[in-house]
């Protein structure tokens, strides 16, 4: 299983054909908003009708500036996330490390999961006059300094904490045998109850959500690439039989494990 370079380019269903209809872009965080930002994402499209994309979401949250004026803070989303395009357009976001949202908030980092706040929500009505400076600034690197000003506007304290969690999360994408909260505990020398608070502080979903996901993740890239044995690679990522997997894997992608695959390799 690849490090977390490669599991963030997984979350994108269907990749060869949402090659075809956007693309997508990553740049680093500026130095001084490492301990917070994971990096910066630019999306481009030109469509002649509408796209709907999948995404089975990380355990991050995102700042979005959209064509058309949207602004927002997206919380993790539990289940796949579903967007549509149509037209021409673009959006810069910036994904937060697990746990680096933390220090820009007063509440835990649960209160958001499965949420979309509009930027004055969380930043504040002056928060506002910055985003639409964002969304028209036809510059990405430009629109992406008015970003990182935004943050540093508003000066979060340095918290251990966010690298405790983010290296927890780090640690279920690297490790593919880490398939049970137990199994994290004893991996990382953090008992299970501390696991459970930090992840819902820090991160906003538990370990046993965010071990799910990566494994999950982790099926529909195999499944993409190549057809599988659906059975061996239920019991590999920890499932008790094919059932539970194929159910798993139908909620999250919308199709079958075999569709799925097929679809994605002559789609």
């Amino acid at each position: 299983m690849g490090g977390i370079e490669q599991t963030r380019q997984r979350g994108i269903l269907n990749p060869r054909t949402a090659a075809e209809r956007f693309r997508l872009t990553r740049e680093p965080a500026p130095a001084d908003l490492a301990r917070f930002v994971d990096g910066y994402w630019i999306l481009h499209w030109d469509l002649t009708g509408p796209h709907r994309q999948r995404v089975l979401t990380h355990p991050m949250v995102h700042l979005s500036f959209t064509t058309g004026g949207r602004a927002r803070v997206t919380g993790v989303v539990r289940d796949a996330f579903t967007e549509e395009i149509s037209g021409a357009g673009r959006v810069v976001g910036v994904r937060f490390r697990p746990g680096g949202f933390r220090p820009f908030l007063t509440t835990p980092v649960s209160a958001l999961t499965g949420r979309t706040l509009d930027i004055e929500k969380v930043f504040g009505p002056d928060a506002r006059t910055t985003a639409d400076a964002i969304i028209a600034e036809p510059s990405v690197p430009a629109a992406l300094d008015l970003a990182a000003g935004l943050l540093r506007s508003r000066q979060p304290e340095p918290d251990p904490a966010v690298d405790e969690a983010a290296g927890l999360v780090a640690a279920i994408i690297s490790d593919p045998s880490v398939l049970r909260v137990s199994q994290l505990a004893a991996a990382t020398g953090v008992n299970t109850r501390r696991l459970q608070r930090l992840f819902a502080e820090y991160v906003g979903v538990g370990p046993k959500w965010v071990i799910r996901r990566a494994r999950m993740q982790e099926a529909a890239a195999r499944a993409a690439a190549a057809p599988q044995d659906w059975s061996a690679l239920a019991a590999e990522l920890g499932y008790a039989d094919q059932a539970h997997f194929t159910r798993d894997f139908t909620a999250s992608t919308g199709t079958s494990p075999a569709r799925y695959s097929w679809l994605a390799r002559t789609v």
